[in-house]
């Protein structure tokens, strides 16, 4: 969850260091601090709460130095304060060390420690490895970290930096926690997300479980958890630094809402040939003869992932007729998951670092079923342990609540239906592509509700409780509407099929409560509307987001929004972005912070 950044060169340390945190603070926003190595001697700044705090620290307590680490917090370890904000130091003032993740067994090693003369003065357990570290040191900072990691249980990622290292240097960790390294010419940068280095170069290295690097100016060493020294490839993302700032618009998630037309369109461009009909993938192939031998599908994810993967069901299902599973990516290996060759198991992850989503397929894989990996970054570790990827191309999401990276996983799991269609031999009809190509234009049409979802905003944000309804395929869309209202502005809100409103929501329909619903396309939008005059039966406030004439919701909607029709299958992808916007709306009239939200982190890294 924490954001980390690192450099070492020529350049201003702390300028450089904090520009990476601005990158990153949508990763935790407890606390930020910085440390850097100044006169052969550890100096640091450190503050509690958001990074502006730690910029008004550094303006009137300067620190310089030639390399450095820095971090934002999301606690796991000890309450938000200045004294548990990283970086944290040994005892006696060696080592600084920045930490995303949690060591499982810091209390014992702690207690030993203790009983040998190493004072804490902290709550976390990240302080740990400071002076663990520390007692290994004697000036070969890589040589001590790889000694004192064989006493560390758990999952993290660290960066380190060391009082009387023997030449300039920072070291990094990484045990199933994300951390990636940029390459730069006489100089080298470190972060948690690729995002905080595009700025310096677009050259990166991403660590693999048990790594230990060195980075000098030099250049970059690796050891592997055995401590021989490796090559990792390096790798060049293709993402534009001017994608990451906001672009004129006052938050990022307003800024990634409309970004979904072009997310859209790069999702499907180059996958599909419009005029031949087949669909083909740059990392992702499977024979004719493995998609014939499978038997079942299982989606595994979290959160909105989780969502778009009960999309994905209802599209695998009606386009290939193979039966599908959605599994909770926490939940997954906690059952005894039955799943084997003839099992393909896609795991769903904006960042591709989701730990509950990348040991779910682990274990999958453990099992000996085929792997796949939808993601949005490329070589993060869903990427790496799967026999094929499907990226969504979305670009960077900085703020928390995903927008574009669903709509484009969406659109990546329509693709990956319809060439497992195809690779069972059955035909694409062309009004199924030819659907996908008018879809980044149905978005776009979806947009301009902007002004409606507005001015139901300023009469719905002081709402304490809003139900979402849906059927069919829509009611995944239900579901995702509802979680980014309560994670936008933290109103409570629950999203039903609408089928089921009366086994028990019904009791709590009243002229208090608003209800928002999905009605639209032939199969189920007479149900709804059905389930509609319910509500207004009981004084409901409704609005209904629909792809019909808004005459057909007379009597039943209180207020209508109309969005392009495009078909049944990928009618969600346009029916979520009003959602998108109403929740975005709302947050803002209540004064939420709706980039960065409380208690929230976007790459969820720990358990």
């Amino acid at each position: 969850m924490c954001g980390i950044v690192g450099y070492v060169g020529p350049r201003p340390v702390v300028p450089l260091l904090l520009e990476g945190l601005r990158r990153l603070e949508y990763r935790g926003y407890d606390s930020a601090g910085v440390a850097v190595v100044e006169d052969g001697a550890i100096a640091r700044q450190r503050a509690e709460g958001k990074l502006d705090r730690l910029v008004e620290r550094l303006a009137s307590h300067p620190l310089s130095g030639r390399y450095g680490v820095a971090h934002t917090r999301w606690a796991t370890h000890g309450k938000p304060i200045e004294r548990n904000a990283h970086p944290v130091t040994d005892a006696r003032g060696r080592v600084a060390v920045i930490h995303n993740g949690i060591v499982e067994n810091f209390l014992p090693i702690k207690r030993r420690l203790q009983a040998e003369g190493w004072e804490f003065s902290t709550d976390t357990d990240t302080e740990v490895i400071a002076n663990l570290v520390s007692s290994h040191f004697d000036g070969d900072l890589a040589a001590a970290v790889r000694r004192a990691l064989p006493e560390l249980e758990g999952m993290y990622a660290c960066a380190l930096v060391a009082a009387g290292s023997r030449e300039d240097e920072v070291v990094a960790v990484r045990q199933g926690t994300p951390l990636v390294l940029g390459v730069g010419a006489g100089e080298q940068f470190l972060a948690s997300d690729p995002a905080a280095l595009l700025a310096h170069t677009r050259d990166v290295v991403f660590l693999e479980n048990g790594d230990v690097a060195r980075l000098t100016r030099e250049g970059i060493a690796i050891w592997d958890a055995t401590g021989r020294a490796v090559e990792r490839p390096l790798q060049r993302l293709n993402w534009d630094p001017i994608q990451i700032e906001k672009g004129g618009f006052k938050h990022f998630m307003a800024k990634e809402i409309h970004e979904q037309p072009q997310a859209v369109r790069d999702t499907f461009a180059g996958r599909v040939d419009f005029e031949s009909g087949e669909i083909a993938f740059d990392w992702l192939e499977l024979s004719r003869e493995t998609v014939a031998s499978l038997r079942r599908v299982q989606l595994l994810a979290c959160g909105t992932s989780w969502h778009a993967a009960l999309v994905g069901k209802f599209l695998i299902e009606e386009l290939t007729r193979l039966p599908v599973e959605v599994d909770y990516g926490s939940e997954y290996r906690y059952r005894d998951p039955i799943a084997d060759a003839s099992v393909l198991v896609v795991g769903i992850s904006q960042s591709g670092e989701t730990i509950d989503t990348v040991w779910a397929m682990e274990a999958a894989r453990e099992r000996g079923a085929r792997l796949v990996a939808l993601a949005n970054v490329p070589g993060s570790q869903a990427t790496r342990i799967a026999e094929g990827v499907l990226y969504t191309h979305a670009g960077p999401e900085i703020g928390v609540a995903s927008t574009k990276a669903f709509t484009t996983q969406l659109v990546a799991l329509y693709l990956l239906a319809l060439y497992l269609r195809q690779q069972l031999g059955r035909p694409i009809e062309r009004e199924l592509l030819a659907a996908l190509a008018h879809l980044p234009q149905a978005v776009a049409g979806a947009l301009e509700l902007e002004r409606a979802t507005d001015e139901l905003a300023r009469e719905l944000h002081t709402a304490t409780d809003v139900l979402y309804l849906g059927r069919g395929i829509q009611y995944p869309i239900a579901l995702e509407g509802a979680l980014k209202l309560k994670e936008i502005s933290y109103i409570h809100a629950e999203g039903y099929p609408a089928g089921e409103m009366k086994h028990g929501p019904i009791a709590l329909i009243d002229e208090h409560l608003p209800i928002v619903a999905l009605a639209s396309g032939r199969r189920t939008f007479e149900k709804v509307k059905s389930n509609l005059q319910e509500v207004k039966a009981r004084d409901g406030r409704v609005i209904v987001v629909t792809d019909r004439d808004p005459a057909d919701l007379d009597g039943v909607a209180d207020h209508v929004l109309a969005v392009p029709a495009v078909s049944e299958l990928l009618q969600p992808i346009v029916n979520v972005v009003p959602l998108q916007l109403l929740a975005y709306q709302i947050g803002v009239r209540r004064g939420a912070d709706v980039d960065q939200p409380r208690n929230l982190a976007k790459s969820v890294t720990v358990e």
